[in-house]
């Protein structure tokens, strides 16, 4: 014939071929017409059908093969439509049922010798007939169509597994009212003759959507979070119970430390940690054990081969070699196991292992792909984690190596610090001692986070101890820190484009704090740091009037006053870094409740701020220093005026052996004394001004400092052979650990200090 057909359809009763005019009558495109079974089509048909006529009716050609076309039926479209029926019910592959009023089966297609289906079927019920698991449910669904006339498209039932044990079918239902008249379809007139039933097994469509839809999830799942022991649950969490009934994540417990996994397969003896379960009941292991995987096993197998695999459950010849994972897996029901071990580049990092129980159908080989593919994924963000663990613990652990480990033993301060536990930290602090028994409290703060703050902070405390040496006031030693970070700016700002340093600023803060016992002053100076909160030995508190400069590595550049404030014997000074220097401020808070009591231990009101600070995400790093000022004990200096004139060294050095035979220090260390004594007061009656001091400390080593009104900074030659002078302060330097010059309003003071032995000190 010379006009096209409709349709194509095959010899069983799916459509091949699709036409334009089918188009436009079906309501159904190319694509979503080819592969459907005729029957599905037939109930779009849009036709007119109106007075009895054949305007939409359809006739049927047999072509070449086994293809049959469709056309716009002529005169003698009823007999073949009734030739069309005929094929359809003993040629099509697609079960097609017709059911009378009461929803019995009167004929099913058929295609086998003998129709056996049909006998079989024929007047039962059409919910039983099918095997549906749910009768009532499908009863209800074509009693609604035959009552309406409303087709109902492609609904999803489940239905017994047809001897398949651990599984079900899933059957796609489509349901058309048949009606006396060609317009049955939407006219309320006729008598109605029962329901047109096509009925499709999708079940491995639903299967492929659902291994879609679970490995969708685990890449969605992957990648959220840094932490290992989240990503597993993750990665759990995606998979149970859509997929899988139960599952376990086990890792390699190195990696959660964030250390790097040997290359291949794994070896018997590594542990695994088990880092997330699913299910419903409790598993053989709690979440947290750990232990190496039971040789013989499946689950060592696929750690050995890197291979995943399905694993039946119902006669295990392993299970002597772990009797209580068994012992679970039979309490669970579960008959299908499939293994995946995570591996990324040849690595083993663990195991996924995951459950099937009860009537759910087991897995099969087609899963295997996808829990590779899952498995990889979840590896690659296991992998991710463990290298942010691994780098928070380098930083982590070069940030705490930068920090004082343990209180250092100050003659007039005692300190403790709180350092609370997170991954945000870049709070720092420092204690210094000073010369003339003073101590030095440092604290502060750099914006940047991890292994690049642990390095800026490494920066800042070594400048802050070579300006300490100096004797600098807190002012001036600020003023030199600003240069010092303005000039760490400028070469991060000639790093190259590439480089995430050179689009970063560097910014931070820092508050340095002089407390003197002799004076029992605090002199201090902040660069953009909170001023530090002031306890009392009667508990008052109130915050340090200081003035707050910019902080460091800022465009502007003001000059740092310092404040100098009287601490009392017994006094508590509390330096706080990050967020905890907000919760200092409020006069009501907690943390000045817990404060207000200077006279307990250090360490227990560390332990009371930490009890009494909310868990907040922000104080995570912050640090707390305290310091409790004490008074130097008369027993431990001693301090006289000398007559500045040539007497000045022998009564000098008459006054030094009285104190330090009083003292019962050696010969060794009173001869050595005397004699740096002897020269640094003979330098200060020849280069200096009256008035003229001497003030020797023992504390921890033994201190001699001689004090002039000159403000004239000496300095040590190297005399020759043939010089007469310029000896002194090169033999100072070889007797005194260490030696310096410090200035102060009025005049110098020269220094020296000596390392005493054990049993003097």
């Amino acid at each position: 014939m010379a006009d096209a057909p409709l349709m194509v359809v095959d010899g069983g009763g799916v459509v091949t071929g699709w036409s334009r005019a089918a188009e436009q009558r079906f309501g159904l495109s190319t694509a979503d017409a080819t592969g459907r079974p005729v029957t599905e089509v037939l109930a779009r048909d849009r036709a007119p059908r109106a007075g009895g006529g054949d305007a939409g009716a359809l006739r049927v050609e047999p072509l070449a093969g086994q293809e049959w076309a469709i056309r716009a039926a002529g005169e003698d479209h009823d007999a073949i439509g009734q030739a069309l029926l005929d094929v359809m019910f003993t040629q099509a592959h697609v079960q097609v049922h017709l059911l009378d009023p009461e929803l019995r089966v009167l004929r099913v297609s058929d295609p086998s010798p003998g129709r056996a289906v049909d006998e079989r079927m024929r007047g039962r019920p059409f919910g039983e007939a099918c095997g549906f698991e749910e009768p009532e449910r499908v009863h209800a669904f074509v009693r609604e169509v035959m009552d309406t006339g409303v087709p109902g498209i492609e609904r999803l039932f489940h239905a017994h597994p047809l001897g398949v044990p651990g599984g079900r079918r899933t059957l796609s239902v489509t349901a058309f009212r048949l009606q006396e008249g060609q317009s049955a379809r939407q006219s309320a007139h006729g008598t109605v003759l029962g329901v047109a039933v096509s009925v499709v097994d999708v079940s491995e469509r639903v299967r492929r959507r659902r291994r879609d839809a679970a490995l969708a999830a685990v890449r969605e799942s992957m990648g959220r979070s840094l932490d290992v022991e989240a990503t597993c649950r993750d990665l759990v969490d995606a998979l149970v119970p859509e997929y899988a009934d139960a599952g376990v994540v086990e890792v390699v417990d190195a990696v959660l430390r964030g250390e790097t996994v040997r290359p291949g397969p794994l070896d018997r003896d590594v542990p695994l940690r088990r880092a997330a379960f699913g299910g419903r009941l409790d598993p053989a292991h709690p979440v947290g054990d750990v232990r190496p995987v039971v040789h013989g096993t499946p689950y060592q197998r696929a750690l050995s081969d890197l291979r995943a695999r399905v694993v039946p459950l119902d006669d295990v010849a392993w299970s002597e070699a772990d009797p209580e994972r068994i012992r679970v897996i039979r309490e669970f029901g579960a008959h299908s196991l499939l293994l995946a071990p995570m591996s990324l580049r040849g690595t083993a990092l663990g195991l996924l292992s995951l459950y099937r129980c009860g009537d759910a159908e087991a897995f099969t080989e087609e899963d295997i792909p996808v829990a590779a593919a899952m498995a990889s994924r979840a590896a690659l963000g296991i992998d991710n984690a463990r290298r942010y663990v691994h780098e928070f613990t380098v930083a982590s652990t070069l940030q705490r190596r930068l920090l004082p480990q343990l209180p250092e033993d100050q003659p007039a301060v005692e300190t403790h610090h709180l350092l609370l536990p997170g991954r945000a930290s870049g709070s720092w602090f420092d204690t210094i001692s000073l010369s003339g028994a003073r101590t030095a409290l440092v604290i502060g703060e750099v914006s940047e986070r991890g292994l690049q703050a642990a390095t800026t902070m490494g920066q800042l405390r070594t400048v802050v101890h070579a300006l300490a040496a100096l004797d600098l006031e807190p002012d001036e030693l600020l003023a030199r820190l600003y240069d010092t970070v303005a000039r760490l700016a400028r070469e991060r700002a000639q790093l190259p484009a590439s480089d995430p340093l050179h689009r970063q600023a560097l910014a931070a803060t820092c508050a340095y704090a002089v407390y003197d016992p002799f004076t029992e002053t605090c002199a201090m100076a902040s660069a953009g740091h909170p001023a530090p909160l002031v306890v009392d030995p009667d508990g008052t508190t109130g915050v340090a009037d200081l003035p707050i400069g910019p902080p460091l590595g800022s465009t502007t550049r003001e000059p740092v006053a310092a404040a100098t404030f009287p601490l009392r014997q017994g006094s508590v000074l509390a330096l706080a870094g990050g967020a905890l220097s907000e919760h200092l401020a409020p006069p009501s808070g907690a943390l000045r409740q817990v404060l207000a009591h200077p006279d307990r231990p250090l360490r227990e009101l560390c332990d009371e701020v930490a009890y009494a600070l909310p868990d907040s995400a922000e104080l995570h790093g912050s640090v707390l220093l305290l310091a409790r000022t004490r008074t130097m004990p008369a027993e431990r200096y001693a301090a006289w005026e000398l007559p500045y004139d040539t007497s000045a060294p022998a009564t000098a050095r008459r006054l030094t052996s009285k104190r330090l035979a009083d003292w019962n220090l050696d010969d060794d260390t009173g001869e050595a004394t005397e004699l740096i004594v002897s020269e640094m007061v003979t330098n200060a009656v020849r280069y200096g001004r009256p008035p003229l001091k001497l003030r020797l400390i023992l504390d921890r080593g033994l201190t001699c400092e001689i004090r002039d009104g000159s403000t004239i900074a000496p300095h040590m030659k190297y005399a020759g052979a043939v010089d007469e002078g310029g000896r002194g302060l090169f033999i100072v330097s070889q007797l005194a650990t260490v030696w310096g010059t410090r200035f102060a309003p009025g005049g110098k003071t020269v220094w020296s200090e000596q390392t005493l032995p054990p049993d003097e000190a």
